[in-house]
Parts: structure tokens; sequence; C-alpha cells
């Protein structure tokens, strides 16, 4: 009759360096699997995740409570199923190609000056994160308060401020303007 293989997790929390890579060893294999079903396309990622989580985890295992296999494949469960849900929640953004275009051919009626501004704003949009360059498209471009923002993507009111403050301080940096937080000696030089 075999015998189930003495914990390592543990000796994980005991902080012993040997037991991580033991671990590795042993449970590699399944964290692997379970990575490959759970997350296809960003498999190594989804196992670096599970195996960060199970060493800070790992002084929560209780030999007593189940057998340690159990504990590693709840953990790998339960971060992937955190992963497909982070997924879920991220909005979709649209590119930029259409306003770029818009932007860099000027209509009659619009000075040229402006019509290179434009396309200068355009370029720096288009050199934000997609998030932010979505909300602050919503918002700067269809009017939309950050409440309604949030409503639309399903983005948290607090993550639709920051991904707005952190687009604009880094549209001001792309155009060259003063960033943020600058003090008033350096605003008047």
């Amino acid at each position: 009759m075999l015998s189930d293989p003495p914990p390592l997790l543990p000796r994980i929390a005991a902080g012993d360096r040997t037991a991580i890579r033991d671990c590795i060893a042993r449970y590699g294999g399944l964290v692997w699997s379970l990575a490959r079903r759970g997350a296809q396309n960003d498999a190594e990622d989804a196992v670096q995740e599970i195996f960060l989580d199970l060493w800070k985890s790992a002084a929560r295992y209780d030999p007593a409570l189940g057998v340690e296999i159990t504990f590693v494949a709840t953990i790998a469960r339960r971060r992937l199923v955190d992963r497909r849900r982070q997924r879920a929640r991220t909005p979709e953004t649209q590119t930029m190609e259409g306003f770029a275009e818009a932007a860099a051919v000027p209509s009659s009626s619009v000075p040229p000056e402006m019509g290179a501004e434009a396309a200068l704003a355009a370029r720096a949009l288009d050199q934000l994160r997609p998030e932010q360059r979505q909300v602050l498209i919503l918002t700067a471009l269809h009017g939309l308060s950050h409440e309604e923002v949030a409503t639309s993507t399903g983005m948290p009111l607090g993550t639709v401020k920051a991904h707005a403050r952190r687009g604009l301080i880094r549209v001001r940096e792309a155009l060259g303007e003063i960033p943020i937080g600058a003090t008033m000696e350096a605003t008047a030089r």
C-alpha cells in the first residue's frame, strides 16, 4: 500500500527553499494541466500566479483537514476562476484608427493648426493603455460622466476615475505639457 508523501507546504511556510523546488517538481504537472484547460491562451502566466498564490497560502494548509494535493488543486482552480472573471470584467476597447484618420485630415472649416493638434492628440491617445483610451474617449468625446462610463463598461467607478486621471497625465506628457503636480515656479518659467 502506497502512503502519501510528506507534505511540502508546511516546509514552504517555514521558509525552506528546497521545498519550493520539490513542490514544483511534485505538483507542476497537475498545475500545468489545470492551467492548460482553464487558461489556454496564457497558461504559463496562470501557472506562475498559481504557484505564487500557493506560496502565499502555504501556511493555511492543515494536514488534518485534507490531503495536500487537494489543497493545491483547490488553489489552482480558484486562481483560474479569478482569472476568468477578471477577463470577463475587462472591457473590450475600440480602435482609434477612424478617430486618428478623421483627426489627421482637417475639414475646411477647421484651421490647419487645429488639425495638426488633433493629430497630435490622436497619437497621444494611441500610446495609452486600451482601458485608459476607452475611458478618455467616452468622457471627452462622448461627454459621459464617470458614473455613466462605469455603468456602460462594467468597470468600478474608482477604476474609471483612475484610468481617466492616469490617461490624462500620459496625454499631457506626450503632448509636451507640464504634468499635473508641477510647482508654480516651473509653470512661470
